[in-house]
C-alpha cells in the first residue's frame, strides 16, 4: 500500500503527464508547470504558465470501511486505508500576460486530461524520484469538475487574489495504508469437538411471538405466572431469560413441566419462595429471550423481545386514613427500587414525586417512599405508584370467572 507521500507523488505525476504534453506542442514549449498557491502562481514571471493548486482533500466515502486490498484474509481484522479524493484547480497564465495564449495553454491541459484521465501506478510511484511514495493499487482517475459562479466566488474570495481562467478536477482515490497492525487469526485445526463441524437443528428453532400474565391482570407479579407464547416451544432444553435495563445480569427462569408446543408458563418466585427477591428484581420492563440448550448441539440464544412484559410494584399504604388537608403518605414497595428509577404516586388523578426514596440495609425489606399530597378535600381517593411507566394495580380479581374490583387497601380516605 502508499503511504503519507502518495498526495505529493500524485501532484508530481500529474505535473510530469501535463509537462510533457506542453512540450510536444511547438508554441507551447517551455510553459513551466508548477504547484503553487494561486495567489503566490505568478510571483512575478511573465512567461507561460499552468499552475496546479490542490485547493482541497476529502475522505472517500465508497472506500471508508473498506480492509486494505490483498492485505486482509477473511476472519483477520485490521484498519481500512485513508481513501482521499483530491481536488485541483488548473490556472493558465499567458506570456506577458497574453490571455490568448493562457487560452491555449489551460485548453492543452484540458485535452491531455481528457485523452487520458487515468495515472498508472508506475508513474506515480517514479515521480518523487528516491522517495517513495509505495504502491498505488488503484488507479487514480481525473474527472473534471464544474464550479458554479457561486462556488468559483467563493473559491477565489478564500484565495483572496483576482481571478484568472482555471478549471476545476477531482482525482480520486488516493490510498494511504493505515499504520496499525493487523490482527490475524491462527489456522483452524478442528471444527468443534472431535472436528464435528457445523451442528444443524433437525426441527425449526424456538421463537418466541408474545409474552404477557398468565392472569387476566394487565402486569405480572412477583409470585404470579407469565406465559411465553411462539412456536416449537416444546421438547425441553429452554431456559426463559429476563433481562431488565438496571440489573447486573439476567434473570434466567426454568419453565414449568409439560410445555406445549406453542406456550410454556414460568412462574416468578414471591416473598415466601425466596427472601431474596426483593434485590433481585425491579419493577419495570423486561426484556425476554429463550437459552436453548440441547446436547450435543452448542447452547444457543433466541432473538431478544424487548420490553415483552412488565412487572408491577405491589405497594403498602400508610395512613389509609388521614384529615383532609396535606397528607403525609408512606409507601413501602416491593420489588426494592433502583435509585436510577423514576417513581410517581398517582393520588386520585393527580401525580406527585416521592420526597425521599430509602432502601433498607436489609435487603429482604421493600423500599420506602414518602409522599406530601397537599389541598385534598374530604373523600376517598385511589392510589397507585407508577415506576418507569408501569403501575401498581389497585384492584383484586375475584369470582368466577375473575373479575377486577378495587383494592380497598389501595385507597386513602380523607375525613
Amino acid at each position: 500500500m502508499s503511504n503519507a507521500s502518495i498526495i505529493a507523488a500524485v501532484t508530481q505525476a500529474l505535473i510530469n503527464v501535463l509537462t510533457d504534453s506542453l512540450n510536444s506542442d511547438a508554441a507551447l514549449n517551455g510553459t513551466s508547470v508548477t504547484a503553487m498557491p494561486v495567489d503566490k502562481a505568478r510571483n512575478g514571471g511573465t512567461g507561460n504558465q499552468l499552475n496546479l493548486f490542490m485547493y482541497q482533500a476529502v475522505p472517500n466515502a465508497a472506500w471508508r470501511n473498506f480492509d486494505s486490498p490483498a492485505q486482509i484474509k477473511p476472519s483477520e481484522r485490521g484498519n481500512p486505508p485513508l481513501a482521499l479524493n483530491l481536488y485541483y484547480l488548473l490556472t493558465s497564465f499567458g506570456s506577458d500576460d497574453n490571455e490568448v495564449m493562457g487560452q491555449r495553454i489551460l485548453g492543452n491541459a484540458m485535452a491531455t486530461l481528457h485523452s487520458r484521465p487515468l495515472l498508472d501506478p508506475w508513474e506515480i510511484k517514479s515521480a518523487l524520484g528516491a522517495v517513495d511514495p509505495g504502491d498505488q493499487i488503484e488507479r487514480v482517475r481525473f474527472s473534471s469538475q464544474p464550479l458554479s459562479l457561486e462556488d468559483m466566488s467563493k473559491l477565489w474570495t478564500t484565495f483572496q487574489t483576482q481571478y484568472r481562467l482555471s478549471s476545476a478536477y477531482l482525482a480520486t482515490v488516493i490510498l494511504i495504508d493505515s499504520q496499525q497492525p493487523s490482527k490475524s487469526a491462527l489456522p483452524v485445526l478442528t471444527r468443534g469437538a472431535n472436528d464435528h463441524g457445523v451442528f444443524s437443528v433437525p426441527s425449526p428453532a424456538p421463537l418466541i411471538q408474545e409474552v404477557r400474565p398468565a392472569s387476566p391482570l394487565p402486569s405480572a407479579q412477583l409470585g404470579s405466572d407469565i406465559l411465553v407464547l411462539g412456536d416449537n416451544l416444546s421438547g425441553g432444553g429452554i431456559t426463559v431469560r429476563l433481562r431488565h435495563p438496571l440489573l447486573p445480569a439476567p434473570l434466567d427462569l426454568s419453565p414449568q413441566a409439560s410445555p406445549s408446543d406453542g406456550s410454556v408458563t414460568v412462574h416468578i418466585p414471591g416473598v415466601a419462595e425466596d427472601p431474596t427477591v426483593l434485590s433481585k428484581w425491579l419493577p419495570g420492563k423486561y426484556s425476554v429471550s429463550l437459552i436453548v440448550s440441547r446436547p450435543p448441539i452448542p447452547t444457543w440464544s433466541t432473538a431478544e423481545v424487548a420490553e415483552a412484559f412488565a412487572l408491577a410494584p405491589t405497594i403498602t399504604v400508610t395512613p389509609l386514613s388521614a384529615p383532609a388537608g396535606t397528607l403525609a403518605l408512606t409507601l413501602a414497595c416491593t420489588p426494592r427500587l433502583d435509585t436510577h428509577q423514576r417513581a410517581l404516586l398517582i393520588f386520585g388523578d393527580q401525580p406527585f414525586v416521592p420526597q425521599s426514596l430509602t432502601n433498607p440495609p436489609d435487603t429482604t425489606k421493600p423500599s420506602s417512599l414518602k409522599f406530601s399530597v397537599p389541598g385534598v378535600l374530604k373523600g376517598t381517593y385511589k392510589v397507585r405508584l407508577r415506576v418507569d411507566g408501569v403501575d401498581s394495580m389497585p384492584f383484586l380479581l375475584s369470582g368466577d370467572p375473575p373479575r377486577p374490583s378495587f383494592d380497598p387497601s389501595q385507597a386513602v380516605t380523607a375525613t
